[in-house]
């Protein structure tokens, strides 16, 4: 098992921000025209969500209760977001021992309104029931928790939204950046934690202010 490869501390949320837009719009050029003809769903964007929110994402994720869902059912929470595989047993027991840290560090007033979300970088070993397993052996089968898994196309496309390199290097074993993304209630990116094991302080303080908010 080869260890996370790490990437520059210094992350630049400006280059993040134009890499959202541009994934924003190539995904919006795939979508059909008769879905803006549709008179039960209007040709603009809501207006609470703007250009930079993943919520614009039209992919399709299922959670380790096998339920499908999309982003944009996630609207209105703070998300917490980490991807991970299951099989890992390097990196990943860390990023998952870091959340756990998180959570328990979550202003208990504001919790409701966070989601700390896993997702898969491997979805053909992660299917809906090996994540439930996981989620259960890891006793993160309740709320605020929730995995998800998509297509190898839509997880390569969100991973890039959220700066994660991976690539996998053998048969069951990937490597991978090193970090959790912090979203507001409107989907769009606010906060980067990079590393394992880093002081998280900040990363708190910004999921906090953020769950104050709604």
């Amino acid at each position: 098992m080869h260890p996370a490869q790490n990437q520059n501390s210094n992350f630049n949320l400006f280059e993040m921000k134009k890499i959202i837009i541009a994934l924003l719009i190539f995904s919006f050029s795939l979508q059909s025209c008769k879905e803006a003809d549709k008179k039960d769903i209007p040709a603009e964007k809501s207006k609470d969500i703007s250009d930079l929110s993943i919520y614009n994402l039209p992919s399709k994720w299922t959670t380790q209760n096998n339920k499908e869902i999309e982003l944009k059912s996630l609207k209105g929470n703070v998300l917490v977001m980490v991807m991970i595989y299951t099989s890992c047993k390097a990196a990943c027991p860390r990023l998952v021992a870091d959340m756990r840290d998180i959570e328990s560090k979550l202003d208990k007033k504001t919790k409701k309104n966070v989601k700390l979300i896993l997702v898969s970088i491997d979805p053909k070993t992660d299917t809906p029931e090996r994540l439930k397993s996981f989620a259960i052996e890891n006793k993160m089968n309740q709320e605020p928790w929730l995995f998800l898994r998509s297509s190898e196309e839509n997880t390569r496309e969100f991973a890039a939204v959220l700066a994660v390199n991976y690539k996998q290097i053998s048969p069951v074993d990937f490597s991978h950046s090193n970090i959790i993304s912090v979203f507001n209630e409107a989907g769009e990116l606010v906060f980067q934690q990079e590393g394992l094991g880093v002081n998280n302080e900040k990363t708190i303080e910004a999921i906090n202010k953020e769950a104050q908010k709604i």
